[in-house]
């Protein structure tokens, strides 16, 4: 269930470049990991790690990142989820919350136990 800020946070993205894949009007989660990012996302922003419209922007980048990129075999393919976390760890970064190095150990352990 949906607080009055998770419900601001998903609705701030609605039609927007940003806004996450949704079938029937709810968000589309494919694989566990992307449901944990957005709930990762919304968490530590909701605790006030970072402002919600900073982490928009940053995906928004993100996002424009990728559509920049020459199509070619080396280009990563389109995966809206995959944006979204480079867009997280790069917020996350930015406001400190956790150090590159932190998070880079925080990613190997989690990679490792899967």
């Amino acid at each position: 269930m949906f607080t009055r800020f998770e419900e601001y946070a998903a609705a701030s993205m609605l039609g927007d470049v940003d806004s996450p894949p949704r079938v029937d009007g709810k968000l589309l989660f494919t694989n566990r990991w992307e449901r944990d990012v957005f709930g990762l996302a919304l968490s530590l922003a909701k605790a006030g790690c970072f402002e919600w419209e900073d982490f928009r922007q940053s995906l928004i980048r993100a996002i424009g990142r990728w559509e920049s990129e020459e199509a070619c075999e080396d280009q990563p393919r389109w995966d809206y989820y995959e944006r979204f976390l480079e867009a997280l760890l790069d917020v996350i970064t930015a406001s400190q919350t956790l150090s590159a190095e932190e998070l880079k150990r925080i990613l190997l352990a989690r990679v490792r136990s899967h």
